[in-house]
């Protein structure tokens, strides 16, 4: 089992401080979320975990690997994934081409090893049928299936989510739930950060509440949302699940 370490993580910009002090955990097999306002910091502190923005101070770690001053391929290499909020696929390949062009930086893969791990994440995200389709051609859902599988060819240890649930429809939704689930099984552990806070809370075993720059809560979803201060400061007081 792995487990994905940040350590007392700071960042300024510009002489304000946007973080400070954030620590968090995730598991091999886990699923975390990271909350809070907008403008608290929480996006910041994701950003420096995958290797966007450069921490200030602090440190993360993958077990005792240091990658903090690793850029974001360095990372990836060390097993984090990542999927942004933005369509990455490339609009004008095929879904299979997109894959593959992931598969090609993986160099311990021989040629047929690669086809072999494309046809089993094409079937494990069910997109066999799409495997000829454009990705501009692609739904919503459809696209976020194509980016987790693309997430997915790099065997990560760890996949960090950026806004998963936005810009889908209430059955994608459903779907990407599913995926991770699924992903969950495989071992791998999850960070989620999203705007969506009742589906990312009913999917977290752990959440983490950042507001203005600091850590205010962690925990399960029913102690998050019996958080005096996180209803005070973010959920307010008739938020429910």
């Amino acid at each position: 089992m792995a487990t994905l370490k940040a350590q007392h993580l700071a960042k300024s910009y510009k002489g304000r401080q946007v973080v400070r002090d954030v620590s968090l955990s995730i598991d091999s097999g886990q699923i975390v979320g990271l909350l809070g306002p907008n403008g608290a910091g929480k996006t910041t502190c994701f950003y420096m975990i995958v290797g966007l923005v450069q921490a200030d101070q602090g440190r993360v770690l993958i077990d005792d690997l240091d990658v903090s001053h690793q850029p974001m391929h360095g990372r990836a290499r060390a097993g984090i994934g990542y999927l942004p909020q933005e369509a990455s696929i490339f609009r004008k390949l095929s879904v299979a081409d997109n894959i593959m062009a992931i598969l090609e930086t993986r160099k311990e893969l021989d040629s047929a090893a690669r086809h072999k791990e494309l046809e089993n994440l094409l079937q494990e995200f069910h997109v066999t049928h799409i495997r000829d389709t454009l990705g501009m051609s692609l739904s919503g859902g459809e696209r976020r299936r194509v980016e987790i599988a693309r997430a997915l060819a790099t065997s990560p240890k760890f996949i960090l989510l950026d806004e998963p649930f936005a810009g889908v429809d209430p059955i994608s939704v459903g779907d990407i739930k599913q995926i991770i689930h699924h992903l969950k099984a495989k071992g791998i552990g999850v960070l989620i950060t999203d705007h969506n806070v009742r589906e990312t809370l009913d999917i977290c075993e752990t959440a983490y509440i950042v507001s203005d720059g600091q850590l205010i809560a962690e925990g399960s979803a029913e102690a998050i949302l019996a958080n005096q201060l996180v209803k005070d400061v973010y959920l307010g007081h008739e938020f429910r699940l």
